[in-house]
């Protein structure tokens, strides 16, 4: 699966609800409807797209479907975005060091005095 997938797939806030519903535990689509606060029409077509993605896996329980979370596009996620986590890191390190030259000068009335 593509990571523009996923990313699509995750633009819808109600997408990102019901992953986060999962987050937790597996669950059938009736608490997923009621946690949701939509349709049972419109979370099956949330949850079809989510299934596309690859983002949830469904199994088969009696009368009953329950969805899961499949971690492994995640970690893909995870994966994609670590170029920026590095840059905001080293900018954050940055402004720490800045921050702490600033209240470190002896010339200037520290925040306690």
């Amino acid at each position: 699966m593509s990571v523009d997938t996923l990313w699509t797939a995750l633009a819808d806030p109600h997408r990102r609800a019901i992953v986060g519903l999962l987050l937790t535990r597996p669950r059938p689509v009736g608490e997923i409807v009621d946690a949701c606060g939509l349709s049972q029409p419109s979370t099956s077509k949330h949850l079809k797209v989510l299934r596309e993605a690859g983002l949830v896996r469904v199994r088969q329980d009696a009368q009953r479907r329950v969805y899961a979370l499949d971690p492994a596009p995640i970690a893909e996620l995870d994966a994609w975005l670590a170029p920026y986590r590095r840059l905001w890191n080293r900018s954050l390190d940055t402004l720490g060091r800045r921050l702490d030259e600033t209240t470190d000068d002896p010339g200037e009335p520290s925040a306690k005095d």
